[in-house]
């Protein structure tokens, strides 16, 4: 499959649910549709920093890195360390010390954008404007943290004169900052269930899950329709929607092999003639 270069891969957030993003790429790899720059946010700008570094080797590494992931390595700390913590910052939960760590293991050695084979770009929320901030040059490490950073649940990250929470709160799927990057084409990596409706709610878990999956197609369901008006952009799909929380780390594996089987059977159909949009973020 050809498409108009440059190709810009753009990686959504989603927690835990990144982990289909790894499905995706392999599937990606056997079609042979490679990128010429990357954007990601929150654990997209994660699995974005590994592709840019290495395209052709990043599902493989990826993969590797993700079977090695925990709540507790994310989430260090049980309910009194939480509330110490709280008690302590009075804005979050968490101390950023172990997603730095989760990052410093996916990165390797690397440890600075001038490393990267790609342009790649960490999307990132300005606290002081309310806007997305783009991270394109500098050390990887604090950039990738501030891309993760849940408001709540992480500290803010100070960058400069910047301070900055996760890239998700103003642009979960960075759309608009890839075309900004110069992208003639998208391949877009959501891995909030694209192409599946929710179930129906029927406990208070259910309807908080139902709410934030909405919520997070909200940006990415008005932002690709209209970049396809001059773009290809080529949604994959995702697995089948399931309720498993963007918290929960229990479900890598089924993640991976269902979305490499759906971005597999929707690849080997898919014909791009020209801009538009082909898949879609909703059911």
């Amino acid at each position: 499959m050809k498409l108009p270069g440059p190709v810009g891969y753009v990686l959504g957030g989603g927690g835990s649910l990144g982990a289909s993003q790894v499905g995706m790429l392999q599937a990606l790899g056997e079609h042979d549709v490679a990128p010429d720059l990357v954007v990601g946010t929150s654990v997209g700008s994660l699995n974005g920093a590994v592709v840019a570094l290495d395209p052709v080797s990043a599902p493989n590494r990826l993969a590797h890195a993700w079977v090695r992931m925990t709540r507790e390595a994310v989430f260090p700390g049980g309910p009194l360390a939480q509330a110490r913590t709280l008690q302590r910052s009075k804005t979050h939960l968490f101390p950023n010390t172990g997603l730095a760590a989760v990052v410093g293991d996916f990165l390797g050695d690397t440890r600075s954008f001038d490393e990267l084979a790609l342009p790649f770009g960490a999307v990132t929320t300005d606290i002081a404007t309310s806007r997305p901030h783009v991270i394109r040059t500098g050390s990887l490490v604090p950039a990738l943290v501030a891309s993760c950073a849940i408001p709540g649940i992480y500290p803010s990250v100070d960058i400069g004169p910047l301070r900055l929470y996760d890239g998700g709160v103003v642009a979960n799927v960075p759309i608009r900052q890839a075309l900004e990057m110069g992208a003639r084409s998208l391949v877009v990596l959501d891995c909030n269930f694209p192409g599946h409706l929710p179930d129906a709610p029927h406990t208070l878990a259910d309807v908080l899950l139902y709410t934030m999956t909405v919520t997070m197609r909200t940006q990415p369901a008005l932002e690709a329709p209209s970049a396809a008006a001059d773009a290809a952009v080529v949604y994959l799909p995702g697995p089948a929607w399931r309720p498993v929380s963007p918290l929960d780390f229990d479900h890598t594996d089924e993640l991976i092999e269902h979305a490499y089987e759906a971005s597999r059977a929707f690849l080997a159909t898919l014909d791009v003639t020209g801009p538009g949009l082909y898949g879609t973020p909703e059911g």
